[in-house]
Protein backbone atom coordinates (compact mmCIF):
# COMPACT_ATOMS: atom_id res chain seq x y z
CA UNK A 1 0.00 0.00 0.00
CA UNK A 2 1.38 3.40 -0.98
CA UNK A 3 1.57 6.36 1.35
CA UNK A 4 -1.21 8.06 -0.61
CA UNK A 5 -3.46 4.98 -0.37
CA UNK A 6 -2.93 4.68 3.37
CA UNK A 7 -3.87 8.30 4.07
CA UNK A 8 -7.01 8.67 6.14
CA UNK A 9 -9.91 10.36 4.33
CA UNK A 10 -10.45 13.99 5.32
CA UNK A 11 -13.81 14.56 7.00
CA UNK A 12 -15.35 17.92 7.86
CA UNK A 13 -17.31 17.94 11.12
CA UNK A 14 -20.06 20.57 10.91
CA UNK A 15 -21.79 19.17 13.99
CA UNK A 16 -20.19 16.66 16.37
CA UNK A 17 -21.38 13.13 16.94
CA UNK A 18 -21.74 11.35 20.28
CA UNK A 19 -18.47 10.95 22.24
CA UNK A 20 -18.06 7.20 21.62
CA UNK A 21 -18.68 7.58 17.91
CA UNK A 22 -16.44 10.65 17.72
CA UNK A 23 -13.60 8.50 19.04
CA UNK A 24 -14.24 6.01 16.25
CA UNK A 25 -14.24 8.80 13.68
CA UNK A 26 -11.02 10.25 15.07
CA UNK A 27 -9.31 6.88 14.77
CA UNK A 28 -10.55 6.24 11.24
CA UNK A 29 -10.45 9.64 9.55
CA UNK A 30 -8.63 12.95 9.59
CA UNK A 31 -11.20 15.21 11.18
CA UNK A 32 -11.44 18.94 10.60
CA UNK A 33 -13.65 20.52 13.27
CA UNK A 34 -15.68 23.31 11.71
CA UNK A 35 -17.85 23.25 14.84
CA UNK A 36 -14.84 24.27 16.96
CA UNK A 37 -13.11 26.60 14.50
CA UNK A 38 -12.50 30.17 15.68
CA UNK A 39 -12.37 31.21 12.03
CA UNK A 40 -14.58 28.79 10.07
CA UNK A 41 -13.97 30.45 6.72
CA UNK A 42 -10.20 30.24 7.16
CA UNK A 43 -10.51 26.53 7.93
CA UNK A 44 -12.59 25.92 4.81
CA UNK A 45 -10.10 27.84 2.70
CA UNK A 46 -7.27 25.72 4.10
CA UNK A 47 -8.82 22.24 3.85
CA UNK A 48 -11.86 22.59 1.55
CA UNK A 49 -10.27 20.86 -1.44
CA UNK A 50 -9.27 17.86 0.68
CA UNK A 51 -12.67 17.20 2.24
CA UNK A 52 -14.25 13.95 1.05
CA UNK A 53 -17.06 13.64 3.62
CA UNK A 54 -19.15 15.82 5.90
CA UNK A 55 -20.57 14.84 9.29
CA UNK A 56 -23.46 17.00 10.48
CA UNK A 57 -26.94 16.87 12.00
CA UNK A 58 -30.35 18.38 11.43
CA UNK A 59 -29.40 21.11 13.90
CA UNK A 60 -26.03 21.73 12.29
CA UNK A 61 -27.37 21.62 8.75
CA UNK A 62 -25.42 21.73 5.51
CA UNK A 63 -25.77 24.72 3.19
CA UNK A 64 -25.33 25.19 -0.54
CA UNK A 65 -22.74 27.87 0.26
CA UNK A 66 -20.60 25.33 2.12
CA UNK A 67 -21.16 22.67 -0.53
CA UNK A 68 -19.79 24.99 -3.20
CA UNK A 69 -16.51 25.26 -1.27
CA UNK A 70 -15.95 21.50 -1.16
CA UNK A 71 -15.08 20.48 -4.74
CA UNK A 72 -14.09 16.89 -3.89
CA UNK A 73 -16.92 16.05 -1.52
CA UNK A 74 -18.21 12.49 -1.86
CA UNK A 75 -20.85 12.09 0.87
CA UNK A 76 -22.83 13.96 3.55
CA UNK A 77 -23.82 12.00 6.67
CA UNK A 78 -26.37 13.67 8.94
CA UNK A 79 -27.65 12.62 12.35
CA UNK A 80 -31.42 13.06 12.46
CA UNK A 81 -34.31 12.06 10.27
CA UNK A 82 -35.15 15.59 9.09
CA UNK A 83 -33.49 16.84 5.92
CA UNK A 84 -34.97 20.34 5.63
CA UNK A 85 -31.71 21.91 6.88
CA UNK A 86 -29.61 20.05 4.30
CA UNK A 87 -29.10 21.08 0.66
CA UNK A 88 -30.07 17.60 -0.52
CA UNK A 89 -31.11 18.57 -4.04
CA UNK A 90 -27.88 20.46 -4.68
CA UNK A 91 -25.87 17.48 -3.40
CA UNK A 92 -27.74 15.06 -5.63
CA UNK A 93 -27.17 17.32 -8.63
CA UNK A 94 -23.46 16.79 -8.06
CA UNK A 95 -23.90 13.06 -7.52
CA UNK A 96 -23.19 13.34 -3.80
CA UNK A 97 -25.29 11.00 -1.63
CA UNK A 98 -26.80 12.24 1.62
CA UNK A 99 -27.61 9.92 4.51
CA UNK A 100 -29.79 10.47 7.57
CA UNK A 101 -30.85 8.35 10.55
CA UNK A 102 -34.48 7.23 10.30
CA UNK A 103 -36.15 4.31 12.07
CA UNK A 104 -33.89 4.17 15.14
CA UNK A 105 -35.72 7.15 16.66
CA UNK A 106 -39.29 6.10 15.92
CA UNK A 107 -40.14 4.72 19.36
CA UNK A 108 -38.70 7.56 21.41
CA UNK A 109 -40.35 10.21 19.24
CA UNK A 110 -43.67 8.38 19.42
CA UNK A 111 -43.27 8.12 23.20
CA UNK A 112 -42.76 11.89 23.35
CA UNK A 113 -45.92 12.37 21.32
CA UNK A 114 -47.93 10.33 23.79
CA UNK A 115 -46.22 11.97 26.75
CA UNK A 116 -47.17 15.43 25.48
CA UNK A 117 -50.69 14.23 24.71
CA UNK A 118 -51.14 12.83 28.21
CA UNK A 119 -49.46 15.78 29.92
CA UNK A 120 -51.63 18.24 28.02
CA UNK A 121 -55.01 16.57 28.38
CA UNK A 122 -54.42 15.47 31.98
CA UNK A 123 -52.81 18.83 32.87
CA UNK A 124 -49.64 17.39 34.34
CA UNK A 125 -47.75 20.69 34.65
CA UNK A 126 -50.63 22.64 36.27
CA UNK A 127 -51.05 19.72 38.68
CA UNK A 128 -47.44 19.97 39.78
CA UNK A 129 -47.79 23.73 40.18
CA UNK A 130 -50.93 23.17 42.23
CA UNK A 131 -48.86 21.24 44.75
CA UNK A 132 -45.73 23.41 44.67
CA UNK A 133 -47.79 26.57 45.07
CA UNK A 134 -49.58 25.27 48.17
CA UNK A 135 -53.00 25.30 46.45
CA UNK A 136 -53.86 21.69 47.33
CA UNK A 137 -53.37 22.34 51.03
CA UNK A 138 -55.08 25.72 51.01
CA UNK A 139 -57.76 25.35 48.32
CA UNK A 140 -58.35 21.63 48.00
CA UNK A 141 -58.46 19.62 44.78
CA UNK A 142 -57.50 21.28 41.51
CA UNK A 143 -60.08 21.57 38.70
CA UNK A 144 -60.83 18.35 36.82
CA UNK A 145 -59.14 17.54 33.53
CA UNK A 146 -60.19 15.39 30.57
CA UNK A 147 -59.85 11.67 29.85
CA UNK A 148 -57.75 10.29 27.01
CA UNK A 149 -59.73 7.09 26.48
CA UNK A 150 -62.33 7.34 23.76
CA UNK A 151 -60.89 10.51 22.26
CA UNK A 152 -60.46 10.78 18.49
CA UNK A 153 -56.79 11.16 17.56
CA UNK A 154 -56.03 12.63 14.15
CA UNK A 155 -52.45 11.95 13.07
CA UNK A 156 -51.21 14.29 10.35
CA UNK A 157 -48.50 12.37 8.53
CA UNK A 158 -48.65 8.59 8.72
CA UNK A 159 -45.11 7.38 8.18
CA UNK A 160 -43.00 5.32 10.56
CA UNK A 161 -43.44 7.67 13.52
CA UNK A 162 -47.13 8.23 12.87
CA UNK A 163 -47.74 4.48 12.88
CA UNK A 164 -45.76 4.10 16.12
CA UNK A 165 -47.95 6.78 17.71
CA UNK A 166 -51.08 4.99 16.48
CA UNK A 167 -50.06 1.75 18.23
CA UNK A 168 -49.59 3.59 21.51
CA UNK A 169 -52.80 5.56 21.14
CA UNK A 170 -54.82 2.39 20.55
CA UNK A 171 -53.43 0.98 23.80
CA UNK A 172 -54.90 4.04 25.55
CA UNK A 173 -58.28 3.41 23.96
CA UNK A 174 -58.14 6.25 21.45
CA UNK A 175 -59.82 6.19 18.04
CA UNK A 176 -57.13 6.72 15.40
CA UNK A 177 -57.55 8.42 12.03
CA UNK A 178 -54.97 10.03 9.78
CA UNK A 179 -54.17 12.57 7.09
CA UNK A 180 -51.77 11.90 4.22
CA UNK A 181 -51.29 12.27 0.49
CA UNK A 182 -52.97 8.93 -0.19
CA UNK A 183 -54.68 6.16 1.78
CA UNK A 184 -52.50 3.33 3.07
CA UNK A 185 -54.27 0.10 2.26
CA UNK A 186 -52.40 -1.92 4.89
CA UNK A 187 -54.01 0.01 7.76
CA UNK A 188 -57.65 0.06 8.79
CA UNK A 189 -57.75 3.58 10.22
CA UNK A 190 -59.94 6.16 8.48
CA UNK A 191 -58.02 8.37 6.01
CA UNK A 192 -58.61 12.04 5.29
CA UNK A 193 -57.22 13.89 2.30
CA UNK A 194 -58.02 17.27 3.83
CA UNK A 195 -56.31 18.45 7.04
CA UNK A 196 -59.11 20.83 7.98
CA UNK A 197 -61.63 18.01 7.74
CA UNK A 198 -59.42 15.75 9.88
CA UNK A 199 -59.09 18.51 12.48
CA UNK A 200 -62.86 18.97 12.58
CA UNK A 201 -63.32 15.25 13.27
CA UNK A 202 -60.55 15.02 15.92
CA UNK A 203 -60.29 15.73 19.62
CA UNK A 204 -56.49 15.71 19.36
CA UNK A 205 -54.48 16.60 16.25
CA UNK A 206 -50.94 15.20 16.40
CA UNK A 207 -48.34 16.23 13.83
CA UNK A 208 -45.63 13.99 12.37
CA UNK A 209 -45.37 15.63 8.94
CA UNK A 210 -41.99 16.40 7.36
CA UNK A 211 -40.95 20.02 6.85
CA UNK A 212 -41.35 20.85 3.16
CA UNK A 213 -42.47 23.93 1.23
CA UNK A 214 -45.90 22.29 0.96
CA UNK A 215 -46.26 21.76 4.71
CA UNK A 216 -45.02 25.21 5.77
CA UNK A 217 -47.69 26.68 8.11
CA UNK A 218 -50.10 23.97 6.99
CA UNK A 219 -51.56 24.21 10.50
CA UNK A 220 -53.05 27.68 10.28
CA UNK A 221 -56.02 29.50 11.76
CA UNK A 222 -58.45 27.51 9.60
CA UNK A 223 -57.13 24.20 10.94
CA UNK A 224 -57.15 25.47 14.52
CA UNK A 225 -60.69 26.80 14.16
CA UNK A 226 -61.75 23.37 12.87
CA UNK A 227 -60.05 21.65 15.82
CA UNK A 228 -62.22 23.74 18.09
CA UNK A 229 -62.47 24.82 21.70
CA UNK A 230 -62.32 21.26 23.03
CA UNK A 231 -59.44 20.22 20.77
CA UNK A 232 -55.72 19.82 21.44
CA UNK A 233 -52.68 20.18 19.16
CA UNK A 234 -49.53 18.06 19.63
CA UNK A 235 -46.44 18.79 17.52
CA UNK A 236 -43.50 16.35 17.42
CA UNK A 237 -42.71 17.13 13.77
CA UNK A 238 -41.17 20.49 12.85
CA UNK A 239 -41.97 23.97 14.10
CA UNK A 240 -42.38 25.38 10.60
CA UNK A 241 -45.48 23.26 10.07
CA UNK A 242 -47.45 25.43 12.50
CA UNK A 243 -48.24 29.13 12.15
CA UNK A 244 -47.09 30.11 15.66
CA UNK A 245 -48.87 33.47 15.59
CA UNK A 246 -52.15 31.72 14.80
CA UNK A 247 -51.45 29.09 17.47
CA UNK A 248 -50.75 31.69 20.15
CA UNK A 249 -53.96 33.50 19.24
CA UNK A 250 -55.88 30.22 19.46
CA UNK A 251 -54.41 29.35 22.87
CA UNK A 252 -54.87 32.83 24.31
CA UNK A 253 -58.48 33.07 23.16
CA UNK A 254 -59.62 29.52 23.92
CA UNK A 255 -60.11 28.73 20.25
CA UNK A 256 -58.45 25.40 21.10
CA UNK A 257 -58.15 23.81 24.53
CA UNK A 258 -54.39 23.33 24.65
CA UNK A 259 -51.17 22.27 22.96
CA UNK A 260 -48.08 20.14 23.57
CA UNK A 261 -45.02 21.29 21.63
CA UNK A 262 -41.59 19.71 21.23
CA UNK A 263 -40.60 21.87 18.25
CA UNK A 264 -40.66 25.55 17.31
CA UNK A 265 -40.18 27.58 14.17
CA UNK A 266 -37.01 29.47 15.13
CA UNK A 267 -35.24 27.13 17.54
CA UNK A 268 -33.83 27.64 20.10
CA UNK A 269 -35.85 30.88 20.27
CA UNK A 270 -39.39 30.37 21.55
CA UNK A 271 -41.97 33.18 21.58
CA UNK A 272 -42.19 34.41 25.18
CA UNK A 273 -45.97 34.58 24.93
CA UNK A 274 -46.00 30.79 25.30
CA UNK A 275 -44.42 31.06 28.75
CA UNK A 276 -47.42 32.80 30.28
CA UNK A 277 -49.93 30.20 29.10
CA UNK A 278 -51.28 27.47 31.38
CA UNK A 279 -52.73 25.43 28.51
CA UNK A 280 -49.48 24.54 26.74
CA UNK A 281 -46.73 22.03 27.56
CA UNK A 282 -43.30 22.91 26.15
CA UNK A 283 -40.28 20.71 25.43
CA UNK A 284 -36.91 21.77 23.90
CA UNK A 285 -36.94 19.50 20.81
CA UNK A 286 -35.86 16.40 22.71
CA UNK A 287 -38.23 13.74 21.36
CA UNK A 288 -35.27 11.62 20.21
CA UNK A 289 -33.13 12.83 23.10
CA UNK A 290 -32.36 9.60 24.93
CA UNK A 291 -28.92 8.10 25.39
CA UNK A 292 -29.99 4.96 23.57
CA UNK A 293 -31.50 6.62 20.52
CA UNK A 294 -28.88 9.31 20.11
CA UNK A 295 -26.23 6.59 20.34
CA UNK A 296 -27.98 4.57 17.64
CA UNK A 297 -28.28 7.66 15.44
CA UNK A 298 -24.60 8.42 15.90
CA UNK A 299 -23.65 4.85 15.03
CA UNK A 300 -25.65 5.07 11.80
CA UNK A 301 -23.53 8.07 10.81
CA UNK A 302 -20.37 6.04 11.47
CA UNK A 303 -21.72 3.00 9.62
CA UNK A 304 -22.81 5.00 6.58
CA UNK A 305 -19.38 6.61 6.35
CA UNK A 306 -17.70 3.22 6.64
CA UNK A 307 -19.96 1.73 3.97
CA UNK A 308 -19.16 4.56 1.58
CA UNK A 309 -15.40 4.30 1.91
CA UNK A 310 -15.60 0.50 1.67
CA UNK A 311 -17.54 0.77 -1.59
CA UNK A 312 -20.65 -0.84 -0.10
CA UNK A 313 -24.31 0.15 -0.25
CA UNK A 314 -25.30 2.95 2.10
CA UNK A 315 -27.56 1.94 4.98
CA UNK A 316 -29.93 4.91 5.08
CA UNK A 317 -29.56 7.18 2.04
CA UNK A 318 -31.97 10.03 1.42
CA UNK A 319 -33.96 9.22 -1.71
CA UNK A 320 -33.18 11.22 -4.82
Amino acid sequence: MTKLESKKPDVLVVWPNRPVQMQILEQTYTLHRLDLAKNPQALIKEVGERIRAVVTSHGGGFTRELLDQLPNLEIVCSSGVGIDSLCVEACHQRGIPVTHTPNVLNDDVADMGMMLLLATLRRLIPGERWIRGGHWQNEGMMPLNTSVRGKRLGIAGFGRIGKAVALRAEAFGMEVQYYGRSPQLEVAYPWYSNLIELASKSDVLLLTLPATPETHHIVNSDVLDALGAAGYLINIARGSIVDEIALLHALENNIIAGAGLDVFENEPFVPEAFFALENVVLQPHVASGTLETRGAMAQLVVDNLAAHFAGKNLLTPVSV
